[in-house]
C-alpha cells in the first residue's frame, strides 16, 4: 500500500478540541436517524420495483409501475425546483436532455418500425426511465450530502431481494413449489437480473464495509451481507454477472483507497461463500433441474442451516476485526507489508491459473483458440442449467449478435424500429430458438435504431462520463475547459462514496453489454438513480449542507460552512422555476398518456372477447372498435376487432381489417399468416401468396425439427400452406379446363401423395435457405415457389 492511501485510511471524522459532545453526539444522532429513514426509503422504493415488475415483460405490471415512477419523478422535480437555493449550478442537464431525446427517438422510431406496437412501448418504458434518472439529479441538488442513502438503499434492496431468492432454494415449498429450475430467478423471474442485483449490491457493500465514517455495527454487517449476495450471485449460475462483478471489484480497488479493509472484507466474505457454495454444488437436488419437491425441501432446509451458521460465523469475524482496528490502527509499514503479501497471493494465482491451463493438451494458444471459436460459433445451442455452465465459454448470444448485425447491415440508418429485432430476427434466425432480445445493449441499439441511435447512446455516455469524472475526481483527474488534467485531492467520505457508486453503475453497464437486464426495471432503476446522482452531484466540495470537521493530512481542521439557503421568492415562481414547472406538468401528462394506452387498449380487447363470448355481438364490437382506437398500433387490437365482425357474418369487413394489419405490419408474419388463413377457405390462390408471404419473413416456422417434434403451431402452418397448395391447384386446374377444348381437359386432381407431400416441403425449405443466402431472395423464392406450385399438381 501506498503511503498516500495509508494516510486516507485515518479516520475522517474528528471531534475538534474543546467541543462539547453532548450538543454533538445530539447532533449526530439526529443525522442517523434522518439518513436510516431515508436509507429505508430508497430501499423500500426499489424492493417495490423488483417486486411489482419482475422481469418488466407484463405489460400491465409495467404500465402501473411507469405511471407511478413518471408521477413521483416528476413531483420530486418540482419539489426540488422549488426548494432548491438560487444559483446553484445545473449539473447533469445535458446527460437528461440526451436521455430525453433517446427515449424520443424509440417513441418516433415507429414511424418506420417493423413492429409499431412494441415500439411505442419502449418509449414509454424510457420515459418512465427519464423520469428515474431525473429525480435522482433533482434530489442530489436538493439534499447533496445524503449519498450515503443511496449506497445504503442499494445494499439494503439487494440483500433483501437475494435473500428471498435464496428462501425459495431453502423452503420452495413455501416460496416456489412449482419451480423446475435450479438456478435463483425468484423474485424477477430472470436468473441473470438476480446474479447482476447481488453483483450492484456487492460493491455497495464493499463501500459500508471499508468505510472508516459511519456507525461500526453497520460496517460489521456487510461482511455477511456481502457473503450472501456471493452466494446468490453463484447460485444464479449467471457467467455474465460474475465477470460484471470482478470487473467492478477492480475498479474499485483501483478508485478506492481503502484496498486493505476492503480486502479483508472480501476474502472473509468470500471464504463463507465458498463453504455454501461447495456444499450446494455437491447435492443433486439443489443443481439438477425437474427434481421432485420432496427431496428439494429436505435438501434446501440443510442448505438454510448451512447459511444460518456461515452468516453467523462471518459476522463473528467481522466484528472482530473492527473490535481490533478500533483499539489500534495498523501501522503504515504494516499496511503496506499486508499490500505487498495480497498482490504476490493474487499475481501466484494468476500464474497458477495460466500453468494450468497451458500444461493442458490442448496448450495456452490452443485453449485460448478453443475459447475464442467456441465463444463467436452461432450454431451452439443453448448451456445446460447445471453448475458446470459457470466455466463454459459457449453461449447463444453469438447468433443472437450475429442476427442483430445482420439487421443493422440491412438497415444501417435507422434500424427496425425499437424493440423490432423481436420481429425481423425471425427472417435472419438459423434455427428454431426465438429471443425477444439481442441479448446485448450496443448490439440490440444497431438492430433497432441504427447509427443514429448509436451516436445518441454515445453522446449521452459522453456527457454522463464527463458528469461523473467531475463528481468522482477518479485518479486525481480533473475535468475543465482544456480536457482532464491531474490534480491532487483529499479522500474524503464522500468522494470515497461517489467513486463506489461510479463502479457499481460500471457493474449495470458492463452486464448490458452481453444480456438484456436493461429492459428489467428492479435493476435497470437501481443503476439509473446512482448514474443520475454522479451526474448531478457536480464537484465534491459544492453544495454540502452539513459541517463535519475534516482531518485534512498535514494541515490544519477546517469546517464546511453550510450554503445559504432562502425561501423561493415570487420572481423565482414567475421565472425560470415557473417555466420548468410548467413543462415538467406537460411532459408528465404526455406521457402518462402513452403509457396507459396500450394497456387500455388490451383491456377493451379483452372486455371485447367476454363479451363475444357471450353473444353480444354489438357491445363485442364497440369495445373492440375501442380497442383499436385507443392502440391504433396494435395489431392485437385489430385481430380482435376481425374475430368480433367474422362471428357477425360480415367476412369483407373481416378481410378489410385484417388487411389493414397487414399494411401497418407488413414485416411481422403473424399478420400475413391471419389473413392467408382467413382466405383459405374462399379465395386459396390469395392465401397462397399470403402463407407464402408469413413463411418467407419467418423459414424456420416449419423446421422440420418442429414438426418432428409435434410442435402444433409448426404442424398447421405446414398443413395450411400444403392445402392452400392443393386449393390453388384445383382453381388452376377448373380453368385450364373452361380455356381447353373438351377432349383435352386434363383428369381432376388428385389428393397429393405422401412422396409429393415430402417433395413440397423440400422444396419449400430450400426456398427458405435460398432467401436467406440470396442477395436478392424474392426472385429466387419466387422461382422455386414456381416448382411448388407444379409439384402440387397431377403428374410432376
Amino acid at each position: 500500500m501506498s503511503s498516500s492511501a495509508a494516510v486516507s485510511e485515518r479516520p475522517l471524522l474528528e471531534r475538534p478540541a474543546g467541543a462539547q459532545l453532548e450538543p454533538v453526539n445530539r447532533r449526530l444522532l439526529q443525522l442517523s436517524s434522518s439518513l436510516s429513514v431515508a436509507t429505508v426509503l430508497l430501499a423500500a422504493v426499489m424492493c417495490w420495483i423488483t417486486f411489482s415488475a419482475r422481469g418488466g415483460l407484463d405489460l400491465e405490471a409495467m404500465t402501473h409501475l411507469e405511471v407511478r415512477l413518471t408521477i413521483g419523478a416528476a413531483i420530486v422535480v418540482i419539489v426540488a425546483a422549488l426548494l432548491t437555493p438560487a444559483g446553484r449550478a445545473l449539473h447533469g442537464v445535458w446527460a437528461v436532455g440526451l436521455l430525453v431525446a433517446f427515449a424520443l427517438l424509440s417513441a418516433i422510431s415507429v414511424v418506420w418500425s417493423v413492429q409499431p406496437d412494441n415500439s411505442w412501448q419502449d418509449g414509454a418504458r424510457l420515459l418512465a426511465y427519464c423520469g428515474v434518472f431525473a429525480a435522482a439529479v433533482a434530489l442530489v441538488r436538493l439534499a447533496p450530502s445524503r449519498w450515503p442513502a443511496v449506497l445504503g438503499g442499494v445494499a439494503l434492496a439487494t440483500v433483501t431481494v437475494c435473500g428471498y431468492a435464496l428462501l425459495t432454494k431453502i423452503y420452495p415449498a413455501t416460496f416456489d413449489a412449482s419451480e423446475t429450475f435450479a438456478r435463483l430467478q425468484e423474485p424477477i423471474g430472470y436468473w441473470n437480473a438476480i446474479g447482476l442485483a447481488a453483483g450492484m449490491g456487492a460493491i455497495a457493500c464493499m463501500w459500508l464495509g471499508a468505510r472508516r465514517s459511519g456507525h461500526a455495527l453497520l460496517s460489521v454487517l456487510a461482511y455477511p451481507a456481502l457473503t450472501l449476495l456471493l452466494v446468490t450471485s453463484m447460485l444464479a449460475y449467471s457467467r455474465g454477472a460474475l465477470a460484471a462483478l470482478a470487473l467492478g471489484l477492480i475498479l474499485w480497488f483501483v478508485l478506492v483507497p481503502l484496498r486493505l479493509r476492503g480486502a479483508v472484507l472480501l476474502i472473509i466474505s468470500s471464504v463463507g461463500a465458498v463453504i455454501v457454495v461447495a456444499w450446494d454444488f455437491s447435492r443433486h437436488a439443489l443443481t439438477a433441474d425437474n427434481v421432485p419437491l420432496a427431496e428439494r425441501v429436505a435438501a434446501g432446509h440443510e442448505l438454510g442451516v448451512l447459511v444460518v451458521v456461515v452468516l453467523i460465523l462471518v459476522g463473528a469475524a467481522g466484528l472482530l476485526i473492527a473490535f481490533s482496528t478500533a483499539r489500534r490502527a495498523p501501522r503504515p509499514a504494516a499496511r503496506q507489508r499486508a499490500g505487498a503479501l495480497l498482490i504476490s497471493l493474487l499475481v501466484a494465482c494468476v500464474l497458477a491459473a495460466v500453468g494450468v491451463v497451458a500444461a493442458s493438451h490442448r496448450g495456452l494458444a490452443g485453449n485460448v483458440s478453443d475459447g475464442f471459436n467456441s465463444l463467436t460459433d452461432i450454431h451452439k445451442t443453448v448451456a445446460t442449467n447445471s453448475p458446470s455452465r459457470l466455466t463454459a465459454l459457449a453461449s447463444v448470444r453469438a447468433a443472437y449478435w450475429n442476427q442483430a448485425l445482420e439487421i443493422f447491415r440491412d438497415h444501417p440508418v435507422f434500424g427496425v424500429g425499437a424493440r423490432g429485432y423481436e420481429t425481423a430476427q425471425l427472417h435472419y434466425r438459423e434455427g428454431t430458438l426465438e429471443a425477444k432480445n439481442a441479448h446485448g445493449y450496443i448490439v440490440q441499439t444497431l438492430a433497432d435504431l441504427g447509427l443514429v441511435g448509436l451516436l445518441v447512446t454515445l453522446a449521452l455516455l459522453a456527457a454522463w462520463l464527463a458528469a461523473a469524472a467531475r463528481a468522482t475526481r477518479p485518479l486525481d483527474l480533473r475535468l475543465g475547459r482544456r480536457g482532464f488534467s491531474r490534480e491532487s485531492q483529499p479522500y474524503g467520505a464522500e468522494r470515497i462514496g461517489m467513486l463506489s457508486m461510479l463502479c457499481l453503475v460500471v457493474v449495470f453497464g458492463v452486464h448490458s453489454f452481453v444480456d438484456w437486464t436493461w429492459y428489467v426495471p428492479g435493476t435497470a432503476c437501481v443503476a439509473l438513480f446512482c448514474a443520475g446522482w454522479l451526474a448531478g452531484r457536480g464537484p465534491p466540495s459544492a453544495s454540502c449542507s452539513e459541517a463535519p470537521t475534516l482531518v485534512i493530512p498535514g494541515g490544519v481542521h477546517a469546517a464546511r460552512k453550510p450554503p445559504a439557503w432562502r425561501a423561493p421568492t415570487r420572481a423565482d415562481l414567475r421565472s425560470t422555476r415557473a417555466v420548468l414547472i410548467a413543462c415538467v406538468l406537460v411532459a408528465t401528462g404526455l406521457a402518462v398518456w402513452a403509457q396507459s394506452q396500450p394497456q387500455r387498449s388490451v383491456d377493451a380487447a379483452n372486455q371485447a372477447l367476454d363479451l363475444l363470448a357471450s353473444h353480444h355481438l354489438p357491445a363485442a364490437r364497440a369495445a373492440a372498435e375501442r380497442a383499436v382506437s385507443r392502440d391504433p398500433l396494435s395489431v392485437t387490437a385489430l385481430f380482435t376487432l376481425a374475430a368480433v365482425q367474422q362471428s357477425s357474418g360480415k367476412r369483407q369487413l373481416t378481410r378489410a381489417t385484417l388487411q389493414q394489419a397487414v399494411r401497418l405490419q407488413p414485416s411481422n408474419p403473424q399478420t400475413w399468416l391471419s389473413l392467408g388463413r382467413f382466405d383459405l377457405a374462399s379465395d386459396p390462390t390469395a392465401a397462397l401468396t399470403e402463407l407464402r408471404a408469413a413463411i418467407y419473413l419467418n423459414p424456420e416456422s416449419i423446421a422440420p425439427s418442429l414438426i418432428a417434434q409435434g410442435n402444433p403451431e409448426a404442424v398447421e402452418i405446414q398443413n395450411d400452406f400444403v392445402l392452400a397448395l392443393r386449393a390453388a391447384g384445383k382453381v388452376s386446374a377448373r380453368k385450364a379446363r373452361v380455356a381447353k377444348p373438351v377432349h383435352a381437359r386434363a383428369k381432376p386432381a388428385r389428393r397429393a401423395s405422401p412422396s409429393q407431400r415430402l417433395r413440397i416441403q423440400s422444396l419449400l425449405h430450400s426456398a427458405q435457405a435460398a432467401g436467406r443466402a440470396s442477395s436478392s431472395p424474392r426472385s429466387r423464392i419466387q422461382s422455386l415457389l414456381r416448382s411448388l406450385k407444379r409439384s402440387a399438381t397431377p403428374g410432376h
